[in-house]
């Protein structure tokens, strides 16, 4: 309880700015004298200032706070994506878990039902969860740090990706928009991202339904029939459709995780 309501001050934190006391214990249901104890606690991690009545994220904080936030954003859905994926997996298999917070998931589905497994990402986060579990060998890519996705970037990087072949990659996407391409709101991470893609022989998109319709900057690559879709339950009916007309037969998962969906390709 304790960890979930630190979470939940932090992600308050981070969206709204300074908060007072009061505002906080509102927003996370706590009584003043909880969120008091709680802020001292949290500011010997270094994870908040506090101020007179209040408090706000310590700078130092910020990037780790925005991926725990984009990580809570949609969380049933993407625990559902996650375990659909998990349930591929083939033991003793060379698979690649790309950086971001729905292909996290399955690092911690593996975590909970170890298999044997050679992993490699480019994530330092997923490489975190996964480093002492039984049965892993984990390989992180070499590169330079984005720390906005705790990933792994750069021409040293995708060298090494030229060097290797997974059976299964599980990627992430930042947007698919209606032209029916991934796009990365980074360059380098783009880049990578298109490199991964050449080097899988199963290659699995994991993207939950906010995602399409969206539009960043940088073009990874469009989708395709050999590119297996994973997303929820609440992709509506018209993108269903478009996806269907690129060839494309998403696999939908329930967004509570109760069942999964896979949609039958037209005739």
């Amino acid at each position: 309880m304790k960890d979930d309501r630190f979470s939940a001050i932090r992600q308050h934190l981070f969206s709204h700015g300074y908060s007072s006391i009061q505002e906080i214990a509102d927003a996370v249901g706590a009584s003043p004298a909880t969120i008091r104890r709680d802020l001292l606690a949290l500011e010997a991690e270094g994870a908040i200032s506090r101020t007179h009545g209040g408090a706000r994220i310590a700078e130092s904080a910020g990037i780790e706070v925005a991926f725990e936030v984009r990580e809570q954003r949609n969380l049933a859905a993407k625990r559902a994506i996650g375990d659909a994926a998990f349930e591929t997996i083939r033991p003793h298999s060379a698979i690649f878990l790309d950086a971001g917070t729905t292909v996290l998931q399955v690092a911690r589905r593996i975590r909970l039902n170890p298999l044997p497994l050679s992993v490699f990402t480019n994530c330092v986060t997923v490489a975190q969860v996964l480093m002492d579990v039984r049965d892993l060998k984990i390989t992180l890519l070499g590169g330079h740090l984005r720390p906005q996705n705790a990933s792994m970037v750069g021409s040293l990087a995708e060298d090494m990706l030229d060097r290797l072949w997974f059976d299964q990659l599980f990627l992430g996407a930042g947007a698919v928009a209606e032209d029916c391409c991934i796009y990365s709101l980074d360059e380098q991470e783009a880049q990578l991202n298109a490199k991964m893609l050449s080097r899988a022989s199963v290659r699995n998109l994991l993207v939950d339904s906010s995602k399409f319709g969206q539009r960043l900057t940088y073009k990874v690559a469009g989708l395709s029939a050999d590119i297996g879709i994973i997303t929820d339950d609440g992709l509506d009916s018209a993108w269903a459709t478009r996806l269907q007309d690129a060839g494309c037969t998403p696999r939908l998962v329930a967004g509570n995780g109760a069942d999964v969906i896979a949609l039958t390709a037209r005739a």
